[in-house]
């Protein structure tokens, strides 16, 4: 999903009027339009594959423009929406939003009938108090809204506001009007006991781990086990995939970066037997449960692909006769609270989950205003699916109970961290979300990435981006509530491609992915909430920012306490790998990630092989080799500079002869030169640990070419390796120990 990102500058061109464009546009003044994008965010120009700057086409940007809700498509237009642009802000009395950083000042316009006099107040969250913030000496022009001549008093902010969400409340001459206050963090201070001591961790895919317990898929249980088993070993985290919930029935998306919402967690993920109503059934349908847990327990021990959807069928029977069973006082009490905290945003989750149930996702329905969230149709569904919707409720629960069981094991097994989580760029296009914030989601644009060198077609997600005005004018509460809700039982948050938090490429519908143009998000406001509910709940950010991009952008992040990602083989200085000391201080570093083979496997060359196989190089297979090879040789040159692999061993990179003997010590190898780096942050992946070689996701294939996200956890011969296997993996524990041994050393 996720692609090298290039920032570039704005750049006009002389204006002009251009021929009509394919849409059918009258001829626009490319001036005008490309003034119009500038003035609502939208990128004209982007830097292409050959790293030359490309201009986005015209009517491209009249696509991106009417998404935005902006109408661009003639000159008389274009010159309305410029005027309307200026004019927007002094239509509203106050902002819908304002993000300012704690222990600065900032200041507040109010927007009231020239000569009238105004008010401003801050209610403090929870209701904790009144301050009254003062009006500066600033005089500005008058503007003419609609007749009506209208002035703008300027007030100032204290710079002594608590950290959190307020609310702006200003009054003239009777008429109110309210604004969120969010006053966030400088500089996120998670990480800061990892400068001290730097630390390490697991990465792993949770669904592919499984154990002798577990119903075919890894879940909650087995993540607290190994957390335990890891943590006792000195690991002070466990990363895992997105976590989020995908379709509320079979058949369900394999990846778990396509999910149906970021907010809520994945049902599957439920260790059934951990559930306490089972101990309560009656014998006839504990009965029942045990019947269900035979029928897929056999996939635990199947090394070859997972069977999601048999697994999420069977533990959805079992999940149904437990929600039915009768809950004591105090369980029944922790469910209402629950559900009180999460609010509207789990209830609208849950009609979703209960229409989709039974209606297709390419059912009109969830494109129909009349079937929009709140209208009557859906309200009348929510009355009819009330004990669906309830189901839903009280498995998002049981998540919630789980997820915290996993992360109370981690720490008590000496994790600083625990578990970690990792954020999706975004959501399909038929998911919850898109259902539910319909309001706050861009239509007719969907994510992507513009042509680049690994991709000269570009790539589109089918994943409906923010709109950064109707975000704004929520006052940023999905976007918090989506983090709060992540965080709620967490150690840290991976955020996957966190320069989408920069902006994105948004690619209109019936447009190819090349076809695109960059859209600018409120960055400030974005990264300050980020860090301010990761703050709140004593959270660590890892912000996966690989690819290329102005170095400012990592700057900021840094600044702002936020940690970088760095990948070994991606590291380099020229044609050479880059020394471990000069890997930035704050970041996670590890030898790969899940877009890339197991170590094991590059190391053998087996993904030369595969894409050879699936006819996806552009050139021989022998030719590929030739440059792995020399890829290799040059990181083992380095490994034997430090001392950390003798001279003259042969690294079995022919996949032919099979696995080589200095493998294991290659690896370990690797991870010792990593820990030579000043990273706070050292990441093992498990498929490392225990041999895997297998990829688990293959970019450029489909289902039917490559089992992507299906591949459980195997050893070098693919067999499968149980949580139960671990303590006495020779593998798993030499690497563990070589790793604590080069951190503490």
């Amino acid at each position: 999903m996720k692609a090298p990102d290039q920032f570039t500058q704005l750049a006009g061109t002389p204006g002009s009027s251009g021929p009509a464009d394919a849409a059918g546009h009258e001829p626009v003044d490319q001036h005008l339009l490309q003034r119009l994008a500038d003035a609502h965010g939208v990128g004209t120009t982007f830097q292409g594959w050959d790293g030359l700057p490309h201009s986005v086409a015209p009517d491209t940007l009249i696509k991106v423009l009417a998404s935005l809700g902006v109408q661009a498509g003639t000159n008389a237009l274009i010159e309305a929406a410029l005027a309307e642009a200026e004019l927007a802000p002094w239509r509203r009395m106050l902002p819908p939003a304002v993000v300012v950083q704690q222990g600065e000042t900032a200041q507040v316009p109010v927007h009231v009938p020239d000569g009238a006099t105004a008010q401003l107040n801050i209610v403090l969250e929870d209701g904790a108090g009144v301050v009254e913030a003062a009006q500066l000496d600033i005089w500005v022009q008058p503007q003419d809204v609609d007749g009506v001549p209208t002035g703008r008093a300027t007030f100032a902010l204290p710079d002594n506001l608590p950290m959190g969400w307020h609310t702006l409340h200003a009054e003239s001459d009777g008429v109110t009007a309210e604004g969120a206050l969010v006053v966030v963090p400088q500089r996120l201070t998670t990480a800061g006991p990892l400068l001290e001591r730097r630390g390490w961790g697991l990465a792993t895919q949770l669904y592919s781990v499984r154990s002798k317990r577990s119903w075919g898929i890894g879940d909650f249980a087995d993540l607290a086990d190994l957390a335990t088993l890891s943590g006792e070993r000195g690991a002070d985290y466990v990363l895992v995939n997105p976590l989020h919930a995908a379709e509320p029935v079979p058949p369900v998306q394999p990846s778990p970066y396509s999910p149906s919402t970021r907010r809520f967690f994945n049902p599957i993920y439920i260790r059934v037997e951990a559930v306490p109503e089972l101990a309560y059934l009656k014998p006839r349908k504990r009965a029942a449960v045990d019947r269900l847990q035979e029928q897929v327990h056999s996939l635990n021990r199947d090394g070859d692909r997972l069977d999601r959807n048999a697994v999420y069928a069977a533990k959805l029977q079992a999940l149904e006769l437990l929600y039915h069973a009768r809950r004591s006082p105090a369980r029944q009490a922790a469910f209402d609270e629950f559900c009180r905290i999460s609010g509207s945003g789990l209830d609208d989750f849950a009609l979703w989950s209960a229409i989709r149930e039974d209606v297709a996702p390419e059912s009109p329905l969830w494109t129909d205003p009349d079937c929009a969230l709140g209208s009557p149709e859906a309200e009348s569904l929510r009355a009819k699916l009330g004990d669906r919707i309830g189901f839903h409720r009280w498995l998002q629960w049981i998540c919630d109970e789980q997820l915290e069981s996993a992360q109370l094991a981690a720490r008590r097994a000496g994790m600083r961290l625990g578990v970690v989580h990792d954020l999706a760029v975004g959501v399909d296009l038929s998911s919850a979300d898109a259902w539910t914030l319909r309001g706050v989601l861009a239509p007719g644009v969907s994510v992507g990435a513009p042509p680049d060198m690994y991709n000269q077609l570009g790539q589109d997600w089918n994943q409906p981006p923010w709109h950064p005005g109707r975000l704004a004018e929520a006052g940023y509460a999905p976007f918090r509530n989506m983090l709060s809700t992540v965080l709620r039982h967490a150690g840290g948050i991976r955020v996957d491609h966190v320069l989408g938090l920069f902006r994105l490429w948004w690619v209109p519908a019936g447009n190819s992915p090349r076809e695109g143009a960059y859209v600018r998000y409120d960055h400030e406001a974005l990264i300050g909430i980020l860090a301010l509910e990761a703050q709140r709940a004593g959270a660590v950010v890892i912000g996966e920012d690989l690819g290329t991009f102005e170095p400012w952008v990592r700057d900021y992040l840094a600044a702002r306490g936020i940690l970088g990602t760095s990948i070994l083989w991606f590291e380099n200085d020229g044609d050479s790998p880059l020394p471990p000391e000069r890997y930035r201080t704050q970041a996670l570093a590890s030898v790969n990630t899940h877009d890339l083979p197991p170590t094991a496997g590059y190391l053998a060359g087996d993904h030369v092989g595969l894409r050879s196989r699936l006819g996806l190089l552009e050139r021989s297979e022998a030719e590929e080799r030739v440059e792995h090879v020399a890829t290799l040789e040059k990181m083992m040159g380095l490994l034997r500079e430090r001392g950390l692999l003798p001279e003259g061993v042969d690294q079995g990179a022919d996949p032919g002869s099979g696995p080589s003997v200095t493998e294991e010590h290659t690896i370990e190898a690797l991870h010792r030169l990593l820990a030579q780096s000043p990273s706070v942050l050292l990441g093992v992946a498990l498929v490392d640990a225990v041999g895997e070689r297998r990829v688990q996701n293959q970019p450029g294939t489909t289902e039917a070419l490559y089992p992507n996200w299906q591949v459980p956890l195997g050893d070098p011969d693919g067999r499968a390796v149980l949580i139960d296997d671990l303590p006495v993996n020779a593998r798993f524990n030499s690497l563990l120990a070589a790793v604590e041994d080069a951190l503490r050393s």
